[in-house]
């Protein structure tokens, strides 16, 4: 599961390290968070394809999923690319799919979180419903697309035992709290950011840094630099659908990052 993609550095890491992740380690079905793909704001189609060309198998969104008007009107043909599930009824698109594998259904669930967010209906009541009628197959991940990293924490607890892994993306900062609870669900609470590594969270710096010293609004162009893709690794018992192993991912690619696919 890999953690919010920014621009086409984003865009070039995934396409390299997903590849050799594959090969080396085994890795058999790829998450992609990639709300910001399109320069940084949102998704359009012909991103979408050169994701899932890159090795993704399902990609998932949050709160910037209809910055790229261009995508709006095409959410519904694409199942593999979720919006969050507890979006407010009448929104297009979908919020869980679940694809067929060799180690049997895999079922992929966006939430969006509340505090410090927009308005949204209830994750938790929204995962409660969902799974009332569980989808078929025992494999169920939920990327849970939220601020707060209490919030974050308790829907993870909520879940355990019930999905084989809750991971949090949103906040562009890889944290260490990878764990398998005790109801054998695979938790992290951010999974981290996949683009330029000397950044503000995928931005120029220098741009974000004169904001933050004057307090005046400015054009955040995406950083140039070596990229990093962030993310985790977890072994899932397909027999059990609980989670063995969960291990935190930070690999990157030689060479500049250029936006010549932003």
């Amino acid at each position: 599961m890999v953690g919010d993609l920014v621009g086409g550095p984003g865009r070039l890491v995934l396409a390299q390290v997903a590849a050799r992740l594959r090969r080396g380690a085994g890795v058999d079905f790829v998450v992609v968070n990639a709300e910001n793909a399109a320069g940084g704001k949102g998704i359009t189609v012909k991103v979408a394809h050169e994701l899932f060309e890159a090795g993704a198998d399902v990609i998932t969104l949050g709160d910037h999923a209809w910055d790229q008007k261009e995508f709006v009107p095409c959410a519904n043909a694409e199942p593999r690319i979720l919006r969050p599930l507890n979006f407010a009824p009448g929104c297009p698109g979908h919020g869980v799919v679940t694809v067929p594998t060799p180690h049997g259904p895999v079922t992929v669930v966006s939430l969006i979180g509340r505090v410090f967010m927009k308005p949204v209906d209830c994750p938790f009541r929204a995962a409660d419903a969902l799974l009332a009628s569980p989808p078929d197959g025992r494999i169920r991940l939920v990327d849970f697309h939220a601020e707060a990293t209490s919030e974050k924490i308790v829907l993870g607890r909520y879940l355990d035992g019930r999905v084989s892994a809750v991971v949090g993306t949103h906040t562009h900062v890889q944290t260490s709290d990878e764990v398998i609870l005790p109801g054998g669900t695979a938790y992290l609470t951010d999974l981290g950011m996949s683009g330029v590594k000397d950044s503000a969270i995928g931005r120029d710096l220098k741009a974000v840094m004169g904001t933050f010293l004057t307090g005046m609004p400015g054009k955040f162009d995406m950083a140039n630099g070596d990229a990093l893709l962030e993310g985790a690794i977890i072994d899932i018992d397909d027999k059990t659908g609980r989670a063995k192993r969960i291990e935190r991912v930070r690999e990157g690619m030689s060479g500049p990052a250029q936006n010549a696919f932003r």
